[in-house]
């Protein structure tokens, strides 16, 4: 059995777009649901190692050499700059970082709050990091939209201008 090359490629693709939303499920609320570089890079070295696994177990399908060496070299190098990317944060900048921080916290704030903690140190723990990252969300929110509107402060003399809003996080667990 030979099978088509383009659809291949189409699976790897759809399998990559899948697994970057799936990086999301686990968001406190859709609303924290923001484009991440990150995320995207990630999907991109998760898509090109599974282009290089399942080229592998799948190679008795597909008969053509120089197209099985040319996705095998794509696929390393697909995962080399992904990865580099990943690690060095090069592309990402002020708001790109806090749409990236958003999904972040808010996983952050899933967990604290969802987790079965019997111990009053750990849910005291887990409710000062929810609200430490819901006053965080709702910042970067803020931060977001200033920059958006007014530009980037990129002087003390400027930030002064346009001083953050004090935000408080309310938490959502109580402890016993």
């Amino acid at each position: 059995m030979h099978m088509s090359y383009g659809r291949f490629a189409a699976m790897i693709a759809t399998s990559t777009i899948v697994m970057f939303g799936l990086m999301y499920l686990n968001t406190y609320s859709f609303d924290h649901v923001r484009w991440s570089e990150t995320r995207f890079y990630m999907a991109l070295l998760m898509g090109s190692v599974m282009a290089f696994i399942m080229l592998g177990f799948m190679l008795s399908m597909y008969k053509s050499t120089k197209i099985n060496i040319a996705i095998f070299v794509a696929s390393i190098v697909v995962f080399a700059a992904s990865l580099g990317l990943v690690r060095s944060q090069a592309t990402v900048q002020d708001t790109s970082w806090m749409r990236a921080m958003i999904p972040h916290h808010s996983i952050a704030i899933l967990t604290s709050e969802r987790a079965e903690i019997d111990d009053v140190r750990v849910c005291e723990l887990a409710t000062s990091i929810i609200e430490a990252q819901q006053r965080e969300i709702d910042e970067m929110d803020w931060l977001i939209d200033d920059i958006a509107e007014n530009g980037k402060a990129t002087t003390a003399a400027e930030a002064a201008e346009r001083p953050v809003p004090e935000f408080t996080g309310d938490a959502i667990r109580s402890c016993p």
